[in-house]
């Protein structure tokens, strides 16, 4: 058994605690309903689960995506504040990297970290549908960067506050204020 040392309290004495006692929840994602947004551009027409927030996620998101053939997840991007994961389900999507572009396999697991070193596209170049689950952490505020468009997205969980621009729209910091 192991003891703290003599001297040092083992009570607890910070914040409370909180806990979500709600159920263990599963799904199969074998039965998935995808939702497509018509007013996605083509070459961007993928259907998508949102997995993370029907099983009570706060701190993590995933989504199984069906990408046609020719559709991809979302432009080349990079995140400043979250890791993502991807993992193929059925059949050989492909990914840009900042190394070059890959085919993936079945059950292929694909880390992409935080930074430009993970900047990523996941699209469908074949004649078959193509599933994909990804999955992050979810963190608010965060910044995602678009290298192929030069923008940068600014997430602050309000959508209101939320901003997508072009890195040349930058101002300086005093600009606006006065005095």
């Amino acid at each position: 058994m192991l003891q703290a040392p003599r001297g040092v309290s083992t009570a607890y004495d910070g914040p409370p605690t909180t806990w979500d006692d709600g159920p263990v929840r599963r799904v199969n994602i074998a039965a998935a309903a995808f939702v497509y947004d018509p007013a996605d551009p083509e070459t961007y027409r993928s259907g998508v689960s949102r997995l993370g927030p029907d099983m009570g996620a706060r701190d993590t998101g995933a989504s199984l995506y069906e990408l046609p053939p020719g559709q991809a997840v979302c432009p080349y991007h990079y995140e400043y504040g979250e890791e993502e994961w991807a993992l193929v389900i059925e059949g050989r999507p492909s990914v840009r990297t900042p190394e070059g572009v890959e085919q993936l396999e079945p059950l292929d697991l694909v880390f992409f970290p935080k930074g430009p070193g993970g900047a990523h596209k996941i699209g469908n170049d074949t004649d078959s549908t193509v599933r994909v689950l990804i999955w992050s952490t979810v963190v608010y505020p965060t910044a995602t960067a678009y290298p192929d468009s030069d923008k940068v997205g600014i997430w602050t969980g309000d959508e209101a506050e939320d901003a997508l621009v072009p890195r040349s729209s930058q101002v300086g910091y005093f600009q606006g204020e006065g005095g």
